[in-house]
């Protein structure tokens, strides 16, 4: 059964290429959703996928930008299924 999680990170998160290599890793693993920045300088996930790949694509995430991170609030539900890939919105 896919699921979704919803992620905000903060910290120095915004011009270190996190929303390019997100939507990189995402392409590999097969996973839908989006990434954002946002006004408040976090940036903002929602990915779909099953649970075990996206545990395995936030944990690669982390593994490459943990050391930016001051924040991550993680929240988990069903799959919508409304997504066709995964892009950067803007």
């Amino acid at each position: 059964m896919k699921q979704q999680v919803h992620v905000y990170y903060s910290g120095r998160v915004q011009g270190i290429g996190f929303r390019f290599t997100a939507q990189r890793l995402a392409k590999e693993l097969g996973i839908t959703g989006w990434v954002r920045n946002l006004a408040d300088e976090r940036v903002e996930l929602v990915a779909e996928a099953n649970l075990e790949t996206l545990k395995a694509f936030l944990s690669r995430i982390n593994d490459i930008f943990d050391r930016h991170f001051t924040d991550t609030q993680v929240n988990w539900s069903p799959a919508t299924g409304k997504f066709k890939d995964f892009g950067i919105e803007f």
